[in-house]
């Protein structure tokens, strides 16, 4: 016999969907501004100090394709 009654994998949803989220998200937009946009500059690397990376990461990055890029 095939037991169908499988325990939920997340929380019912007790709001009624994504609607009710999508009107919050309406509602507060005007109340939060964007940040001006800065210009940025590239840093000069003689700035750059104390940047440590994992050799764990690194070897993460190194082992990645390239894409071409």
């Amino acid at each position: 016999m095939t037991n169908l009654d499988l325990p939920a994998t997340a929380p019912a949803d007790l709001e009624g969907g994504l609607a009710p989220l999508w009107g919050d998200c309406a509602r507060m937009a005007p109340h939060w501004a964007a940040p001006e946009k800065d210009a940025s500059r590239p840093v000069s690397p003689s700035l750059i100090h104390g940047v440590s990376v994992p050799a764990r990461s690194a070897r993460l990055l190194e082992a990645m394709p390239d894409y071409g890029n």
